[in-house]
């Protein structure tokens, strides 16, 4: 599923810790926004690893879970795409 992910981490360290993670799940398309397509095996496992770095009492981290339609509706205006990648490359 596509999921947008964006984060506000008051502490430098874990904001960094956040933001490598993240990496090796989407791509970063904006200063504290990931766009990740993710298996609902791969969100759970990211869910319980964000919750490791997250301080619950300072800082906020939102997942948007979109459908295939709400994807095609997303706008962007003046520089960048919306980054799906796809599940599986084909190498010939």
């Amino acid at each position: 599923m596509f999921t947008v992910i964006s984060y506000d981490i008051v502490d430098d360290k874990r904001r960094t810790k956040i933001f490598k993670l993240l990496k090796g799940y989407g791509t970063h398309v904006q200063y504290s926004v990931f766009e990740c397509e993710l298996s609902e095996r791969q969100l759970m496992r990211l869910k319980l690893k964000l919750l490791d770095l997250v301080d619950p009492h300072l800082d906020s981290v939102r997942l948007y879970q979109l459908d295939v339609k709400a994807v095609r509706r997303i706008q962007v205006l003046g520089i960048g795409r919306v980054t799906i990648e796809p599940l599986f490359y084909r190498v010939s």
